[in-house]
């Protein structure tokens, strides 16, 4: 029984192919595509004011050269929204549950921040790694301390979404489980368990989305840094 669990965690294949390129592409053949009317209707109307909000909240505190960014971030953005939204659904898989999809996401991304700060303002960039007035003896130490934290942030960052989705979805079939085991036993726990399971569940549709920000949020104010 404690196997099962992680069943759901396990990339799915038909006939010895991996479905993991397919659970990859739908998100974006659900997104609707722009309409020629003059007057679209009210899905793609909520979709484009939920773009232009979030746009106009990540690329306000940044230069101009961060705006070049705004397509990449936010497509981001869209894509891990869909991506945990879906998994949320029964008998589906969530490529975001895996450690090696989030850093497959988060490494490019934040190596090329860090290519582009040593690039434009290498000053700069190497000025993070010891903070102005450190007493010389402290400052070996801080170097590699501040080394560290650099090259752990992406790391965070799969990690900080992994642990968060996966921890979710294991709660979920718990409690599933244990409801459909208590019915016949005890019905009147089992439907109060069937209770703690919808706010569960309402619970993790705000986390997937919530996830889905903070990490587009933290990549952002690294390029912020840099920019």
């Amino acid at each position: 029984m404690t196997v099962s669990f992680f069943n759901q965690f396990i990339s799915p294949t038909l006939l010895g192919i991996p479905l993991v390129m397919l659970a990859l592409l739908l998100p974006w053949i659900l997104l609707p595509n722009p309409s020629p009317r003059w007057q679209n209707n009210r899905f793609i109307t909520l979709q484009k004011w939920f773009i232009n909000s979030f746009t106009k909240q990540i690329m306000m505190p940044m230069s101009l050269g961060g705006h070049k960014w705004a397509l990449l971030l936010t497509s981001l953005m869209l894509f891990l929204i869909t991506i945990n939204m879906l998994g949320l659904l029964p008998y589906t898989y969530t490529p975001t549950t895996q450690l090696s999809h989030n850093l497959a996401f988060a490494v490019p991304i934040w190596l090329a921040t860090v290519i582009i700060g040593l690039r434009n303002q290498p000053t700069h960039a190497l000025g993070h790694l010891l903070p102005e007035g450190t007493p010389v003896l402290l400052i070996p130490a801080l170097i590699i301390i501040e080394t560290i934290s650099l090259f752990i942030r992406p790391l965070a960052l799969a990690v900080r979404l992994t642990a968060n989705l996966t921890a979710g979805h294991l709660l979920i079939q718990l409690i599933a489980t244990g409801a459909f085991v208590l019915m016949p036993l005890m019905p009147t726990v089992a439907l109060l368990t069937t209770a703690l399971l919808f706010l569960l569940t309402i619970l993790e549709v705000a986390v997937a989305m919530i996830q889905a920000y903070v990490f587009v949020l933290l990549l952002s104010l690294y390029l912020q840094e840099n920019v």
